[in-house]
């Protein structure tokens, strides 16, 4: 038997909250999940600094990864088999592009791509297609392997119900990590029907549709997607340690730039700050190396680098308000904090966040996004918002939200009370 269909004389389980249990039969899978590449997502936390706000938050990019894995295993093994428009020959590609799609992810991954301009899907790829043990793995099956998983991650393989099944706005990679999120942060936002969704899932050429009866599983999923978003992924508290992070790695760069003499240089950052990352230097960093650089930096010469790198380290959080996105009141108050010898660079952040729950690309639309179809008992498709008044009630409606971020304590003790009082008083129109 061939590599890419060839099972292992007995089969591998992995324990797991979610799906109870994550099943692996093939070899080609184990011996992906054996990879250092992989192994590495053991390191990465999938919430980032989601664990301030909710401690048991602690999870992992590796258990994500097995849980789409098992998700897409289910859908093709209990529900696509010996359906029409499904070929079982594409199954290992289905299977490996789920294992594989967040590999590429860096530590506090979309904090850390904000100051050093990575993109966590484009090192997927790279991670891939290049000279590593998951490619060596992948060009087992045959030499143009790796680049068609890679393709799928991309979106530009030519099977396009396999990108669905990992990429679409119902895929195995929202349905497992709204379970995962909710179960390790203790919430119950994430909960809907995913078995009932998976049993009325049908592939067709071009992508996966939802049986109507369906339909109301749906709802309840995108409800709680809407919701996850806004009480957790967006939650300010959490978003108030990516603003201390940012600003530490923002700090960390200025100073290199400057030609500052670190008491401990951070290597594993040099080639982001010289741009010149290669594909080992990138899989070097993990979380442990970052908290090791953070816990160095408390005790650097330069103030701000160590009072922001302490505050992260011991969740001195800054103190928030919400605000309506005003340019003036922004451009006053730094000026205020510059008066009062507070860098507004560092210590007054203003933080913007929307999210879209449901949209399609149609005419007018700002974002190119495939629907969710329903197949009627007529077996024609229908587009979702066309028959559900929940979901046409939120389609393209896109909710925006603003916070400001600034150190509490630092305007108490400003000396000047013409300053620190036309600062409170700024704050205090605001709250």
């Amino acid at each position: 038997m061939s590599y890419q269909f060839q099972k292992m004389p007995e089969e591998k389980v992995f324990k797991d909250p979610v799906h109870r249990y994550i099943h692996v039969r093939d070899q080609l899978i184990w011996d992906l999940i054996k990879t250092k590449e992989f192994q590495r997502l053991r390191r990465i936390k999938q919430l980032g600094t989601l664990y301030l706000t909710f401690p048991s938050a602690e999870h992992s990019r590796f258990t994500h990864s097995l849980g789409v894995y098992e998700i897409v295993r289910r859908m093709i093994d209990e529900i696509f088999r010996n359906r029409p428009a499904w070929h079982d020959e594409d199954r290992p590609l289905a299977l490996c592009a789920a294992l594989l799609h967040d590999l590429g992810h860096g530590p506090f991954s979309h904090c850390f791509e904000k100051i050093f301009h990575t993109d966590h899907e484009a090192y997927t790829q790279a991670i891939i297609t290049g000279d590593t043990e998951v490619n060596a793995v992948l060009s087992r099956v045959h030499p143009g392997f790796a680049q068609e998983v890679a393709d799928v991650i991309n979106k530009t393989h030519q099977n396009k119900l396999v990108i669905s099944m990992i990429s679409s706005q119902i895929d195995a990679d929202r349905m497992d990590y709204l379970q995962r999120d909710a179960y390790h942060t203790g919430v119950s936002y994430g909960s809907f029907d995913m078995e009932r969704i998976l049993r009325l899932m049908r592939p067709t050429e071009d992508e996966v549709v939802i049986k109507e009866s369906g339909m109301h599983a749906v709802e309840d999923y995108l409800m709680s997607r809407y919701q996850m978003y806004w009480q957790i992924y967006f939650h300010p508290v959490s978003r108030g340690g990516e603003v201390l992070l940012n600003r530490c790695f923002k700090r960390v760069k200025a100073l290199y730039e400057a030609g500052y003499q670190f008491k401990s240089p951070p290597v594993h950052l040099l080639p982001f700050f010289k741009d010149t990352v290669s594909v080992q230097d990138y899989l070097r960093l993990d979380e442990t190396v970052l908290f090791f650089y953070l816990q160095e930096w408390m005790d650097e010469e330069d103030a701000i680098l160590s009072d922001l790198s302490r505050r992260f380290v011991n969740r001195d959080l800054f103190k928030y308000l919400p605000f309506d996105g005003s340019v003036i009141t922004i451009g006053e108050l730094t000026e205020l904090f510059m008066q009062a010898g507070i860098d507004p660079e560092y210590y007054f952040v203003s933080d913007a966040y929307s999210d879209l729950p449901y949209d399609y690309d149609r005419p007018g639309s700002k974002n190119n996004r495939k629907p969710i179809h329903l197949l009627t008992r007529q077996n024609q498709i229908k587009e979702i918002s066309t028959q559900s008044v929940i979901i046409n009630s939120i389609t393209g409606v896109n909710r925006m939200d603003y916070k400001l971020y600034y150190p509490k304590e630092m305007i108490v003790n400003i000396k000047d009370p013409a300053i620190k009082g036309a600062i409170i008083n700024l704050l205090n129109e605001l709250n």
